[in-house]
């Protein structure tokens, strides 16, 4: 149940219906668009919803899709059901192009049918006879007219018809050329068409130079136009083959109709297909115009809305160039009625008719603004009371009125019922308002309803107590700059910033001070309080953000050290096994000198000069085998630095002067370098590297920096550009990880993106597609957490829109 009856126009979907209206392209599209209407059944909506999404999803992936002549031909089938009745030139047109519009429609999406399985099921409902078009194309050309072939006879009444045609032409040419010559008519005329017929414009007073029939005269009298005689007998013929060529094509389009009836109930519904996915169509393009998803349908009594978005403030704030605050809210069966309050102009009713009208839209079938994780619960029931109700015909006041949908409210509501009341007990004495709205929740909440209100009362902001099923939320307001926040933060409630406004828009202190006086110490004192929480709140969560921040730098800091030393224990190893290797090769040599040295001092017999050469290349392979096992190593354990080490290697001089801001700094002990940015007391701020630390000020030491050049050679140096011009050469600027597990996709970007730093790509794009926008979130969260990437955003609509991401690196 939908409650009240002007419901639509309160929440503002009248306005959406109207946007859709304009994006159809087809009457019986907006035949559907004005049927839309409020469904309460979980699988008939999903299926709708999921048709939707897909048609979003084939917008922003595929190929144009054929949208041209969406016409409604309903009525004229209709019509043609009757016996005896025969389809109109003009129609017969129009049924011809948009049969062949319902045919490409329904290719295309065959030929996707794997990827949008709910939009293919539509193309069941197109059963028409395939014969049909060809036939059609038989008859009638591409221009609207038929063809000389469509049946024998009027090919041979045309064929006459053309050489008639070309002897009278030819015949009053020349009548015309003797006018001329003689003076009977004008150098300027030329033949024209009086009542069907070929005649020649004749000066009046000569009109009598040559026989035939006058069939009218110009406004002035000094012409008329004239039909010679000896053209009246093939005019007349011509004539009667023109009335022979007319019957012959009623007689075409009449076979034609008798031959389509059979098939005019299948023809009704392929037009019913094509107005569907008109339907569709207007909604995904709308989807796609506020950024809307599908996001996840709960079967349980929680929904959990994430960056929700008012459509309409979406679609205004683009025109401005201006962002919408989102919206966070959720609610259960622990916490179902929603109590928001917070300053005037601040919110309330923007995030009540938010509310509001995404569910609505959700239920009518459209995707909504929001994030794709978000999820969404269904209700059999929506009563809203917003705005003033007040009518003189009726006799009712505004808090008449209100009270009025209070109690239908009260009557009708259960528990799969969400109610929405704006500025709940307004309208009255705040006493009694205030506690009439007290009971009526207390009612509502026992009904197990789930509800948004809006309110100033304090009485009504004290009803939320844990497990009581009522939960507060405040629209947050700038203290310092006096200014609301449009967010609402959900948990305690709000203040409404009276006084504080009131300063601001220049009221007397003298009457805020005997305002504050006669409102009473606890209100104030409340009020304060709230401000105070919700200040403290806000710095504990700034903290708790700086916190992960720094956590997840720190982890990404021992990831990488794990990394290089298991590299480093890996190189070891290698080192020692390749060192042992050629220790056994250099032994294996000596001992081969050896045993070839004693074989030849034997065969000798101890020849003295034998044994001199003999002892010679002994000691020659001595020398070598000494000179192999004093090689260095190449690389020794001082030579294993990082990669800002190995460009710039660095002398470190303390000196005995104190530290001031700006002076290069370490620890004492330390060797790390970093930069004093600020002095507190005993306390001070030094950067290492983007990472801020507080110290002990007498901690620190004065530093000096030398730099020294790298003494990386010429060849080492070529190496490596060589190196990064192969990745540059192999790198790909667009990846695609559809498909892809959140944790595999994220692995993927992290080194793809570490490759484009190292080779210093600028212009990077990610295929992830919309899908529950999962993969979308992971990615960008990573991104943004990057200094190295400037700014990243959806790609524009005809080339991926939200599926893909355009990235802009430093």
């Amino acid at each position: 149940m939908i409650y009240p009856n002007n419901f639509e126009e309160k929440i503002g979907f009248l306005q959406i219906r109207k946007m859709l209206i304009e994006s159809c392209l087809s009457p019986a599209g907006v035949k559907f668009v004005d049927k839309m209407k409020f469904i309460s059944h979980g699988e008939a909506l999903k299926s709708r919803l999921d048709q939707v999404n897909e048609f979003r999803e084939m917008i922003l992936m595929e190929t144009a899709f054929p949208a041209n002549n969406f016409m409604d031909l309903s009525d004229v089938l209709l019509y043609l059901k009757t016996e005896g009745v025969s389809i109109a030139r003009e129609e017969f047109f129009d049924l011809l192009l948009s049969l062949k519009a319902i045919i490409a429609v329904k290719s295309y999406i065959a030929k996707r049918h794997e990827k949008y399985p709910n939009i293919a099921k539509l193309n069941r409902q197109v059963l028409f006879d395939d014969n049909i078009v060809p036939i059609m194309d038989k008859i009638m050309d591409n221009k609207g007219d038929i063809k000389d072939n469509a049946s024998p006879v009027l090919f041979e009444i045309r064929a006459k018809m053309h050489k008639l045609n070309a002897s009278m032409r030819n015949a009053i040419q020349k009548s015309l050329h003797i006018a001329k010559k003689n003076g009977w008519a004008r150098d300027d005329a030329e033949v024209t068409i009086r009542n069907g017929r070929a005649v020649i414009p004749m000066l009046a007073s000569d009109k009598r130079k040559i026989k035939g029939f006058v069939h009218d005269e110009s406004k002035t009298g000094q012409l008329v136009y004239l039909e010679p005689m000896e053209l009246f007998d093939t005019n007349n013929e011509i004539r009667e083959l023109e009335i022979s060529e007319n019957y012959e094509i009623q007689k075409i389009l009449l076979e034609f109709t008798n031959n389509i009836r059979p098939d005019i109930e299948s023809l009704l519904m392929a037009y019913r297909y094509l107005g569907t996915i008109d339907f569709i169509r207007a909604k995904a393009n709308f989807a796609i115009r506020i950024d809307a998803v599908k996001p996840i349908i709960n079967n349980s009594d929680e929904f959990v809305w994430r960056e929700a978005k008012h459509p309409l403030l979406v679609l205004s704030f683009k025109e401005k160039d201006k962002k919408v605050v989102p919206l966070d809210i959720s609610l259960n069966a622990d916490n179902r009625i929603l109590i928001i309050s917070g300053p005037n102009a601040g919110g309330k009713s923007v995030c009540l008719k938010t509310v509001g009208l995404l569910q609505y839209m959700l239920q009518c079938g459209l995707l909504v603004p929001m994030r794709e994780n978000s999820e969404a619960r269904l209700f059999d029931d929506m009563f809203v009371n917003i705005g003033d109700e007040q009518s003189i015909e009726n006799d009712l006041s505004t808090y008449s009125s209100h009270l009025l949908n209070i109690k239908n409210f009260l009557n009708k509501a259960k528990d799969n019922s969400l109610f929405l009341i704006d500025e709940f007990g307004g309208g009255t004495d705040p006493a009694i308002g205030g506690a009439i709205a007290e009971a009526s929740l207390e009612k509502l909440n026992q009904k197990q309803a789930y509800g948004v209100i809006t309110t100033h009362y304090s009485n009504l902001k004290a009803m939320a107590k844990d497990g009581n099923g009522i939960i507060n939320g405040a629209m947050l307001f700038d203290t310092k700059e006096l200014r609301p926040l449009y967010k609402l933060k959900i948990g305690k409630p709000g203040s409404s910033f009276a006084f504080e406004i009131a300063r601001k828009i220049g009221l007397s202190e003298d009457i805020l001070k005997r305002a504050k006086h006669k409102s009473g110490r606890k209100e104030i004192d409340l009020d304060q309080r709230l401000q105070e929480v919700e200040y403290e709140k806000e710095v504990l969560d700034k903290k708790q953000k700086e916190l992960e921040f720094t956590d997840d730098a720190l982890r990404e800091l021992v990831e990488k050290y794990e990394l290089l030393n298991s590299r480093l224990q890996a190189n070891k190893q290698q080192i020692i096994y390749d060192a042992k290797a050629e220790a056994k090769e250099i032994l294996k040599d000596a001992n081969r000198v050896i045993e070839k040295s004693v074989r030849d001092i034997k065969e000798s017999r101890a020849d003295s000069s034998k044994l001199k050469d003999i002892r010679k290349i002994v000691e020659t392979k001595k020398q070598e085998v000494n000179k192999s096992l004093e090689k260095k190593p190449k690389t020794n354990l001082s030579d294993v630095v990082s990669t800002k080490e190995k460009k710039i290697k660095t002398n470190i001089k303390i000196l005995d002067d104190k530290p001031v801001v700006g002076d290069d700094v370490r620890v004492i002990g330390q060797e790390t370098v970093g930069q004093l940015e600020q002095i507190k007391g005993k306390n001070a701020l030094v950067s290492f590297n983007s990472l801020r630390v507080s110290v002990k000020y007498d901690k620190l030491e004065k530093v000096k920096v030398k730099k020294l050049k790298s003494t990386s050679s010429p060849n080492q140096y070529s190496g490596i550009m060589k190196e990064i011009h192969k990745r540059s050469v192999n790198f790909k600027h667009n990846i695609d990880v559809r498909g892809m597990r959140a944790e595999e996709a994220l692995v993927f970007i992290k080194n793809w993106i570490d490759e484009a730093i190292l080779i210093s790509a600028k212009d990077l794009e990610v295929l992830h597609g919309t899908g529950n926008g999962i993969l979308r979130q992971i990615i960008r969260d990573y991104l943004s957490s990057l200094r190295e990437v400037q700014s990243f955003a959806d790609a524009h609509i005809d080339f991926g829109g939200s599926g893909k991401t355009i990235i802009k690196m430093r």
